[in-house]
């Protein structure tokens, strides 16, 4: 089952400065992720019933014109149950439907079905269809994922990952970046490269490191110009998972090596 893609430049931490929206169907066609109204996503829906809208998650890069494309057609708008006053705060629509893990979207090329993949954000779900993921902020094909504070949770990214990992789709239809044809391989990169930033996180508090700030800059080894924000979050979501893990007693301001372990 195909996937249309059209890239819409909006304002974005991501690298790329855009956000791929994905369209599946032509006359009960389902839209994901309108970031923004654009040319080539317009001209992607021209020829096209437009039937359900959802997104992968709430953050503005992905959510910005679900308004528009809600007000300009008849479809069904998609929200993820439990999180529906959530995703109107973040549209301005109140959602018309509700999914779960498993629950099917149909259009006419066939039903596609909801993964829950929580992590970069508590509501983010992927959308299969077939050998196909639409994966949203789950992967990229180069770099990681920010999985942040205070809405960021590492042990539910790496589960998600786990998850993706197991079923073995053919391809992942990312968020931001080009398609990930190595979807195994680039979830196992992705696994280790927050477990690797989890042991800096860890070594950092073990060589006496308390203080977010303190931590941040043991943990990392780079010029954070400009990302600092993103790293502090970051470290900060190491933390809480390292802290209810049991591994370290975190408090909100000091860390300290748990000394129980």
């Amino acid at each position: 089952m195909d996937w249309q893609r059209a890239d819409v430049p909006v304002p974005t931490r991501a690298p790329t400065g855009t956000t791929a929206a994905y369209v599946c169907g032509e006359e009960a066609a389902l839209l994901v992720d309108p970031a923004d109204t654009d040319d080539a996503l317009d001209t992607l829906l021209s020829d096209r019933n437009l039937a359900h809208i959802a997104v992968t998650h709430h953050h503005p890069d992905h959510a910005g014109a679900v308004a528009h494309y809600a007000r300009e057609t008849d479809a069904t708008v998609w929200a993820r149950r439990g999180r529906a006053a959530a995703f109107e705060a973040a549209t301005g629509v109140s959602p018309d439907e509700l999914f779960s893990e498993g629950t099917t979207i149909p259009t006419d090329a066939g039903p596609v079905t909801v993964m829950d993949t929580p992590g970069h954000a508590p509501e983010h779900v992927a959308f299969a269809t077939g050998g196909a993921v639409v994966s949203g902020d789950l992967a990229v094909a180069e770099g990681s994922v920010v999985v942040g504070a205070p809405e960021g949770d590492v042990r539910a990214y790496l589960a998600s990952l786990r998850r993706l990992h197991a079923r073995n789709p053919d391809v992942l239809l990312p968020g931001h970046g080009p398609r990930i044809e190595t979807p195994r391989e680039t979830c196992a990169r992705l696994i280790g490269h927050r477990l690797e930033r989890e042991r800096r996180v860890r070594g950092a508090v073990d060589h006496g490191a308390d203080t977010l700030e303190d931590i941040l800059d043991a943990a990392y080894e780079k010029d954070l110009a400009g990302v600092r924000d993103l790293a502090r979050g970051t470290v900060l979501a190491h933390l809480e998972k390292l802290a209810a893990e049991g591994t370290v007693s975190w408090d909100g301001e000091r860390a300290a090596p748990n000394q129980a372990e």
